[in-house]
């Protein structure tokens, strides 16, 4: 991300119109803390810089070389269980992936425009755009079929097959491989964004012939005024990539004919599910549809019965054994005993599980990590 010559730019111009001699910033994950630091360097007053990940020990070190120590105070957590003291003017984040629908970002951004952000503050990005073209990319779609197509141990592998085109991919491309003019899908006003969820059409008219693989999107950011970039086919290369979404099979398409795809994104507990369906009309009889395709990523799933079942909604759940012991960790994490004390609780608690309380040591502070505050 630091070596994206395009981003840091873009992200450096918008803090310098941004950010004001004795403002507040908040850096919602601030990797290693070069946005932060330079936040400081234009005259922060007060910085809060939030990461989850232990590169934020990173973080520190370069702020202290920066002697911006004593203006930033780097958190290690996620943003949505976070506080801080004063609402800050400027909110500055990039947690997007191949596109901006990733994870918690929308979310994140919610909670922190309706937390954090002091009236008339500014949020970097502002908004981003996402665009989409039907594809030709023959190389990139074989190697994604070609090992299920190719019966060389005489097998039938279309199973196989069927997950691998319901399963989404980060592609790079160039212009001359799009069989259609880019289409806008949707924008993400973060000022006003509420739902994480995204649902569009696309309707395209094929450019010129050739067969189409599927669709690839992409994003356009604009961060503040005047200050954007993108990272379409052809524009300088950026770190993000692209999203491809295969179709079933190839379809050779002449230019002027119909392509309709309808596009669906919805948040699902920590990621994105994702849905395309795509009608191709007809060269003699363009009212007609001649191609069609149902697509989404629960068709590439790897999912069990018994795991169906225990997701039912009249499942009856009973706990296992192994709920059992991390239950009675959390039980212990009650703030007034050490993890070496729960560790020996553990061990004489659950001597099949653990031969010693070193063992239960290293479980505890597994659970540790993940449901306490430092």
């Amino acid at each position: 991300m630091l070596a994206d010559r395009v981003r840091m730019s873009a992200y450096e111009r918008a803090l310098r119109q941004s950010v004001k001699p004795g403002s507040v910033v908040l850096e919602i994950g601030t990797g290693p803390g070069i946005m932060a630091v330079l936040a400081c360097q234009l005259g922060a007053s007060r910085v809060y810089a939030i990461e989850p990940s232990p590169i934020v020990q990173l973080a520190r070190e370069i702020a202290a070389a920066n002697h911006c120590a004593d203006i930033i105070e780097f958190i290690e957590d996620i943003s949505t269980r976070v506080t801080i003291p004063v609402r800050a003017d400027v909110i500055v984040s990039d947690l997007r992936g191949a596109i901006p629908l990733l994870e918690q970002h929308i979310p994140s951004i919610v909670d922190a425009r309706r937390r954090f952000l002091a009236p008339g503050g500014a949020l970097i990005a502002r908004k981003d755009r996402i665009w989409c073209a039907v594809v030709e990319i023959p190389e990139r779609y074989g190697k994604i079929v070609n090992p299920w197509e190719s019966k060389s141990l005489g097998q039938d592998l279309s199973p196989a097959r069927r997950m691998a085109v319901n399963e989404i991919q980060k592609e790079r491309i160039v212009p001359e491989q799009l069989l259609t003019k880019p289409q806008l899908w949707a924008t993400l006003d973060y000022a006003t964004v509420e739902s994480p969820d995204v649902q569009g059409e696309l309707n395209w008219t094929a450019e010129r012939t050739g067969t189409g693989h599927g669709v690839v999107a992409w994003f356009e950011a604009e961060l503040a005024d005047g200050v954007v970039f993108s990272t379409a086919p052809g524009k300088e290369g950026t770190i993000y990539g692209f999203l491809f979404f295969p179709w079933a099979q190839p379809v050779p398409l002449v230019a002027g004919q119909q392509v309709r795809v309808n596009l669906q994104a919805k948040l699902l507990e920590k990621d994105y599910f994702w849905r395309w369906t795509t009608e191709i009309g007809s060269v003699e009889s363009p009212e007609k549809i001649s191609t069609q395709f149902n697509q989404s990523e629960i068709h590439s799933m790897m999912v069990s019965p018994s795991e169906l079942r225990r997701r039912a909604s009249d499942f009856v759940p009973h706990i296992s054994e192994e709920g059992r012991i991390r239950q009675r960790a959390l039980e212990l994490m009650d703030g007034k005993a050490s993890l070496e004390e729960i560790a020996r609780r553990l061990a004489n608690e659950f001597p099949s599980r653990f031969p010693g309380w070193h063992q239960a040591l290293t479980f505890a502070g597994s659970v540790s990590k993940e449901n306490c505050r430092a």
